[in-house]
């Protein structure tokens, strides 16, 4: 998990007729995480209150937010405008940085013999693909992608 905030005052915002994000919290120096809405979750405290498994939700251009619901502000006791002590961390941060990682997944699916029959530009091209995906989703995809490439030949070639 990556520690996304430690014990950083923040205020508890309103925003009326905002649906489920009517109450929430900017979640500061956050506008450069890679992922869409879904993919983002965090767990943490607020006031000393545990949540898990929230949704960040992304905002172009400015840092994203978390919704806090009812349940929680009734156990903190708190209302729009009010300040909260959050520690925060992101729950999945497994977005691969090396190749290794990689190469480890390819051992795992049992393609690894055919990854390695591929010439030096092959094995280059698809390492660099996988690795500049923006987040972990995308890259499960392409490695999936690879794998199903490589195990529908039975000479390894792409």
């Amino acid at each position: 998990m990556k520690e996304l905030l430690e014990n950083k005052e923040l205020t508890l915002n309103y925003i009326p007729n905002h649906g489920a994000w009517t109450y929430n919290i900017i979640i500061p120096d956050s506008k450069d995480i890679k992922g869409k809405w879904g993919y983002i979750k965090v767990s943490g405290t607020i006031d000393g209150y545990e949540f898990k498994n929230m949704n960040l939700a992304p905002r172009k251009g400015l840092d994203m937010y978390m919704s806090v619901n009812a349940d929680i502000r009734k156990a903190i006791n708190k209302k729009g405008g009010d300040t909260v002590v959050v520690t925060m961390q992101k729950d999945s941060d497994n977005k691969l940085t090396d190749e290794h990682d990689i190469i480890e997944c390819f051992k795992d699916a049992e393609i690894l013999t055919k990854f390695k029959s591929l010439d030096e530009e092959e094995r280059t091209s698809i390492i660099k693909d996988i690795l500049s995906q923006n987040d972990e989703n995308s890259q499960e995809k392409k490695i999936l992608l690879a794998i199903k490439k490589l195990s529908s030949k039975p000479d390894g070639k792409r």
